[in-house]
């Protein structure tokens, strides 16, 4: 035996532990007492991604449970052979239980302990958690003299799959959110070429915005989808309220008229919705607009048919299936009720929003958002992966909506939730979001973030950011609540009336090697993280093109490892 096992007699410091620990396969812990109240190298294993095999005392029992370690009767050396012999025989299976560990064990870091202490303290003195700085300088790497590219290679900006009208449109909503008192705007340079690339979109000759355009500012397609269409109207509605030049605002409300008519040949629910968010800010500035007064009565009349057509006890909902940017019908509708004094708008809102809350928080309490996986399962419990930043962001502007219109601080505790997902309060309880520089990953796998940091996740996070420190501002100066009460719109806190626009002057829309919270704490190393192929993480859209998009995005969603 002393051939082939080195038995170390003597206690070794902490870095030299944790050395032999990471360099093993299989880590056995053969107590002969179930009162072992815990063992510190049973969780730094653990949290090193280390299958176990251990004997049952109360700390492998609690910890290991559901699958997450092997248990083996006391004092059988014949069960533990057995069971170390088959995991290192079975590489697949060893991995496995290796990744559902590590997984398992971020809930035990010393930062998400310290979490939850505040928390609960936090929430006896009526405390609130300091928002992170907006920082800008990853953004602002992802420009260039044509506008925002769609996608990146970790951190480096990926010029092989261009730009798309999509993620420049989310950047000018961006751009007027940093309008905002107490934000640094934009350099007024790049907020132009963003309108330009929006511009530029629009194809005159179809009536519809082009979405996708190569390195070489080739358009791909004559017509983009129903999506990008709605959105791309979204940011010219937001523009022309709140751009900081009135030029621009001008440009935009013009864009905005002429682009509107083709809506009413969609279909796509997500595309009514965006529209409705564009006119919200729109109307605000041009009351007297008739025909987009008419739309937004039809569009918001489409959404309560579609809910009609399918709600039922346990489905509240538009649609069979919930997929991508789920809050923005529930925002369109809140938003849209509450600027035409329309309760019954209002209240749909708010009940499917309710909803979707309920299906988007897991067992632990932490924002779960709809996996991509579960996209176009019909009345099922969406599947937890693959998360991505886009529904904590829609999330955070549908509950500061329903907060607005009637003082519920639940529904702004539901959108801090969801900002925490950012920050690392989720199923691996990594961050999602780098704080200091403003860049964000692309979304949460089973096992490990994507670390690739595209347009559309870093723009989540920053609009997400700008719109939860509004909201703070907001609170702190005594914000006007608007409670539709028996058809009549007045004001909890003043004695003046309040609109849609007045209420929203802006129209802001714990790493992998953390410590675990046992023993003296030790930091955990990473497992490599294999490449994310096809990240199946990239959503099925609600149209063509937006599918189309998304499976480009399958193909090059790399970890690049």
């Amino acid at each position: 035996m002393e051939k082939s096992v080195v038995f170390l007699d003597r206690f070794v410091d902490q870095a030299t532990l944790l050395e032999y620990i990471s360099m093993c396969d299989v880590y056995v812990t053969p107590y002969l007492n179930e009162a072992q109240m815990t063992s510190g190298t049973l969780a730094y294993s653990f949290g090193l991604g280390k299958p176990v095999v251990s004997t049952p005392y109360w700390h492998a029992q609690e910890l290991l449970a559901g699958g997450r370690g092997i248990i083996v009767p006391f004092n059988d050396a014949a069960a533990t052979g057995r069971e170390i012999a088959a995991l290192l025989s079975d590489d697949q299976r060893r991995r496995a239980m290796g990744r559902d560990a590590y997984a398992a064990s971020r809930s035990m870091t010393w930062k998400r302990t310290a979490d939850r202490y505040y928390a609960i303290f936090a929430g006896a003195a009526r405390l609130e958690r300091p928002l992170p700085e907006m920082q800008l300088s990853y953004f602002l790497s992802m420009c260039d003299d044509t506008g925002l590219f769609q996608h990146a290679v970790h951190a480096v900006p990926d010029r092989l799959h261009g730009y798309c009208v999509d993620d420049n449109a989310r950047a000018l909503l961006l751009a007027c959110a940093l309008n905002a008192p107490g934000e640094e705007r934009l350099p007024e340079a790049l907020t132009t070429r963003l309108a330009a690339f929006v511009q530029h979109a629009w194809n005159p000759d179809t009536r519809r915005f082009r979405n996708f355009m190569s390195f070489d500012r080739r358009w791909l397609e004559p017509s983009g989808s129903e999506d990008s269409h709605g959105r791309s109207l979204w940011a010219l509605g937001v523009c022309a309220q709140h751009d900081a030049v009135a030029s621009r605002r001008a440009w935009a409300a013009a864009l905005f008229s002429e682009a509107l008519p083709t809506v009413d040949d969609f279909c796509a629910p997500r595309s009514w919705a965006f529209t409705l968010l564009g006119l919200d800010a729109f109307c605000a500035v041009h009351p007297d607009d008739v025909p987009a007064r008419q739309m937004r009565a039809r569009l918001a009349q489409r959404l309560m048919a579609a809910l009609a057509a399918k709600e039922a006890p346990d489905w509240v909902w538009f649609e069979d299936v919930l997929a991508y940017d789920n809050a923005r019908l529930p925002e369109a509708l809140i938003r849209t009720g509450v600027a035409t004094e329309e309760p019954a708008l209002v209240a749909a809102g708010m009940r499917t929003l309710r909803w979707l809350a309920t299906v988007q928080t897991a067992a632990s309490g932490v924002f779960r958002p709809v996996g991509t996986e579960s996209f176009g399962i019909k009345r099922q419990a969406p599947l937890p992966f693959d998360q991505q930043p886009l529904e904590a962001a829609a999330t955070i502007s549908a509950c500061l909506a329903a907060w607005r219109a009637d003082g519920d601080d639940g529904w702004r505790n539901e959108a801090t939730r969801a900002f925490a997902w950012f920050l690392g309060s989720n199923d691996l309880s990594v961050p999602v979001a780098d704080a200091d520089t403003g860049s964000c990953r692309d979304g949460l796998h089973a096992d490990r973030t994507n670390e690739n940091r595209g347009a559309e996740s870093v723009l989540a996070y920053l609009i997400g950011l700008a719109e939860m420190r509004r909201a703070r501002l907001r609170r702190k100066r005594g914000p006007t609540f608007v409670s539709i009460i028996s058809g009549v719109l007045r004001t909890s806190l003043t004695g003046t009336r309040t609109s849609g626009a007045d209420l929203d002057p802006s129209p802001i829309l714990e790493p992998a090697n953390a410590v675990l919270a046992s023993g003296s704490g030790t930091r955990a190393r990473a497992p490599v993280q294999a490449g994310d192929g096809a990240a199946g993480a990239e959503s099925n859209r609600s149209d063509a093109g937006e599918s189309h998009r998304r499976a480009g995005a399958l193909a090059r969603s790399r970890d690049g490892r």
